[in-house]
């Protein structure tokens, strides 16, 4: 799994995602309010990009803070930025976590990684390993129900390649994600040991409204992307 966005235009997405409508006032805000106190825990940034979120754990008191993604460019640019703060390194998560012992981490977290991942189940099978007992996953990916407008087959219950061009980094860019249900999300969830605490559907910033009230009705009134935490019990 490599895209061009992360990877050609890594440098630019850095740039945009730090004060952009879904990256920094719907998307981040939302999957934060989920996270518990993050003082002295030892936290997984599964699929980190430039690493917005690993300074936000460690302004939020992490000790150990690792990060992971697929894209090369994106490691380059996180220790850049952190140097020896935190740890990081290239894995396809869509592959499983190697490099990393069981019951190593307190928290994981995953920002709109994992609708680029066609086969959930690795992930959190992995997630569920690497877990300490007690701790847990947040992640965000894009709403079943908004991508279903994306569906060329009709049926919702099918997973689906998606292949869409997007104009985050200010020119066109083709992406391609996976499509899929509410369903497939939670079993892969509950199949591998791991318990859903809570899901939301976010809550768009205020500040969107003096960026683009267009956006902010729309971002108010749809959903795009879910927030799901769930925990390791045993």
């Amino acid at each position: 799994m490599k895209l061009e966005m992360y990877s050609t235009h890594a440098e630019k997405y850095d740039l945009v995602i730090r004060d952009n409508i879904y990256n920094a006032h719907f998307e981040r805000p939302s999957l934060q309010a989920i996270l518990g106190d993050l003082n002295g825990l030892n936290v997984l940034d599964l699929g980190c990009g430039s690493g917005v979120y690993a300074q936000y754990l460690l302004e939020h008191g992490a000790e150990l803070v690792t990060c992971v993604d697929v894209s090369e460019e994106m490691i380059g640019i996180v220790s850049k930025k952190f140097s020896d703060k935190v740890v990081a390194y290239t894995q396809d998560i869509g592959l499983g976590l190697p490099e990393e012992p069981s019951e190593k981490f307190d928290v994981i977290i995953s920002p709109l990684v994992l609708h680029y991942i066609e086969d959930l189940d690795v992930v959190f099978k992995e997630a569920s390993r690497v877990l300490k007992s007690g701790g847990y996953m947040a992640f965000s990916t894009h709403h079943p129900f908004a991508d279903y407008e994306c569906s060329k087959s009709g049926n919702y219950f099918e997973r689906e390649a998606v292949f869409e061009t997007w104009g985050t980094v200010g020119e066109p860019v083709e992406v391609e994600f996976y499509r899929r249900s509410l369903t497939e999300i939670m079993e892969a969830i509950t199949n591998n040991g791991l318990v859903v605490s809570q899901i939301s559907e976010g809550k768009v910033s205020d500040k969107v409204k003096t960026i683009s009230q267009e956006s902010y009705d729309y971002l108010s009134k749809k959903p795009n992307f879910i927030f799901i935490k769930c925990e390791k019990r045993t």
